[in-house]
């Protein structure tokens, strides 16, 4: 018999919930289909953002020094840029309105420079925005003749050099001309202004066009303007008996270092421009030494920080080292700067150097400053010391050579890793232009790398700034006592030849001071070198100090006391054997 079929329990859907679920169904397959569209698009925007990361609607070429041109065309970059004017501030430095003389918080820096200009006006550091106006204001400038090669890093001046180049080789110098490099025209440029005043080459930068016919207008403090009053334009138009009043008789718009500096205007890649830089790298690659494992043969200067150096000097060196085709980015990023932040000779005897011929180590610039001389046979110096007499030298701001000694460097790190780091815009990472201390920014300029909280670093880079600091002192109060007693070793009749010896102590203590006073880290570039340096110069100085009280003091008298034997906490009759103790009584 059959079994009867039983009626299935589960419920038939209705169809209404059919349509429903249908309805629900593509709803969801729609939105999944949007967002994964929307994704797909922004995707797709941002691949072609990365690959067009500008967009070129002002033409700017080899003479636009103006950087508001350049700035419709990259705004981010140039946002960044416009915000070196800002009030910045760490603990040992900042961008203030006008910035704290240094000389007169540190009195011995006054007595050090006594005979240069630099005790007149010597003040903290500030940003990029100022470099041509505070030159042109201080009364280093203004109160005393000073000479034309200090443009070479505080202006945008290459394409002066440039017309100045042509126009001293008798070559056309119009604005058609201005538009190629031409590195010949430029280095002869170079030379020609090296040896100018500084009215006479403040006067050529105004005279060259900055690619904004019409407008007179600058962006930054500083330059000279038809339109802005400035110490370059006033009204007075007298005779030039100063720097002051000759920067007042000039019209016309400069410009202090902005984009063309340091970028290529057709494809914008980063160059190097500065002559001193070149031939300072050129001499750099060449440069040999003693070889510490055989002293009799000699080695290659070691530059393990700058690859593509070492490279060349693999090679068969046919061509000189050119850091704009042999150099890597990442090195670039650091010879971007290094065209300025460096040690160099900018006065008017001979055309401006970097002294890199024996490396790039404090001793090793001083190696080739003593043995320098000035094109009319004098030995080289940068002044006579004013409370002494002797030939000294005068370190600019050797960022460069100190960051060179450093672990950063060391390690690959670039200049602008930690000044201009990275940030992102949209799919594009670029280099901010708000070139500052990493201390103001150490979340983007350290963090990336150690992996440690904010205030430790902090705190670890201040620990070597104090420290710095404190050496500094100590170092600086050595020299002001050794500059006191050279003058009276000087005044009780010291022979020549031991004035020359003294000199030769006080030269190489003050150099070194020095050379960390003027590098703008306050030792964090590379620490123990800093300390090094400044252990050296309160050597030199106690040594001098040392000699020149024995010149001034009569023969001591010979002391009648006894010396009293040796005796040690052993007792004598458990003395080893030949210690040579008297036995005691």
């Amino acid at each position: 018999m059959t079994e009867p079929i039983q009626p299935d329990p589960t419920p038939t859907p209705s169809p209404s919930k059919r349509i429903s679920f249908l309805v629900v169904l593509v709803v969801v397959v729609a939105v999944a289909t949007f967002l994964i569209t929307a994704l797909l698009t922004s995707i797709f925007e941002r691949k072609q953002e990365a690959k067009n990361p500008y967009v070129r609607v002002v033409d700017v070429n080899e003479i636009s020094t103006d950087p508001v041109p350049w700035g419709a065309n990259w705004p981010f970059e140039f946002d960044t840029y416009k915000r070196t004017v800002d009030i910045t501030r760490t603990r040992y430095g900042g961008s203030e309105a006008m910035p704290e003389s240094r000389i007169e918080r540190d009195p011995w820096l006054k007595r050090m420079y006594a005979g240069y200009a630099f005790s007149i006006d010597f003040r903290d550091r500030r940003g990029h925005a100022y470099m041509l106006y505070d030159q042109e204001n201080t009364r280093r400038v203004l109160d005393k003749p000073q000479g034309g090669a200090c443009m070479h890093c505080h202006a945008s001046i290459i394409p002066t050099y440039r017309r100045v180049g042509l126009e001293t080789m008798g070559k056309p110098a119009d604005e058609a001309a201005l538009l190629d490099f031409n590195w010949p025209a430029v280095m002869k440029g170079f030379e020609v202004m090296s040896v100018m005043t500084y009215a006479q080459a403040h006067a050529e930068l105004l005279k060259t066009p900055d690619g904004t016919p019409g407008e007179n207008v600058p962006l930054f403090p500083g330059g000279s303007s038809t339109e802005v009053p400035t110490p370059a334009n006033l009204d007075a138009k007298m005779p030039a008996p100063t720097t002051q009043h000759a920067l007042m008789t000039q019209d016309g718009e400069g410009h202090p270092v902005s984009c063309l500096d340091c970028h290529n205007p057709k494809t914008m890649a980063l160059r190097v421009t500065r002559p001193g830089f070149i031939n300072g790298i050129r001499a750099l690659a060449t440069a040999k030494e003693a070889d510490p494992q055989n002293p009799d043969q000699q080695r290659f200067v070691p530059v393990p920080h700058l690859p593509s150096v070492e490279r060349w000097r693999e090679g068969n060196m046919a061509e000189p080292y050119d850091p704009n085709t042999m150099a890597t980015r990442q090195e670039m990023r650091s010879f971007a700067c290094g065209q300025c932040h460096v040690e160099y000779y900018c006065a008017t005897k001979e055309t401006l150097f970097f002294p890199w011929q024996n490396g790039l180590k404090v001793q090793q610039i001083e190696k080739t400053y003593d043995n320098h001389k000035f094109p009319d046979g004098t030995p080289f110096m940068d002044f006579k010391q004013g409370i002494t007499g002797a030939p000294v030298y005068k370190a600019q701001h050797p960022e460069f050579e100190m960051w060179s000694q450093g672990i950063h460097a060391r390690a690959g790190v670039s200049c602008a890793d930690c000044h201009m780091p990275y940030e992102r815009q949209g799919a594009t990472k670029v280099s901010s232009h708000w070139v500052r201390s990493p201390l103001l920014s150490i979340n983007r300029s350290c963090q990336t790398c150690h992996n440690v909280p904010e205030d430790e670093l902090k705190a670890r880079v201040l620990t070597i700034q104090d420290r710095t600091h404190d050496l500094i002192q100590r170092s600086g109060s050595a020299v002001d006592e050794m500059l006191t007693a050279v003058r009276d070793a000087k005044a009780s009749g010291a022979s020549e030849a031991d004035m020359a010896k003294l000199y030769q102590l006080q030269r190489s203590s003050q150099w070194r001071l020095d050379f960390v006073v003027s590098e703008n880290s306050m030792g964090f570039h590379a620490d123990q070198e800093s300390a090094r340096i400044l252990a050296e110069s309160i050597d030199y100085a106690r040594q001098a100090v040392a000699m020149a009280t024995g010149l001034r003091a009569s023969a001591p008298a010979k002391s009648t006391e006894p010396i009293d034997p040796i005796k040690g906490v052993t007792p004598t009759e458990k003395a080893p054997a030949g210690a040579g103790i008297a036995p005691q009584r």
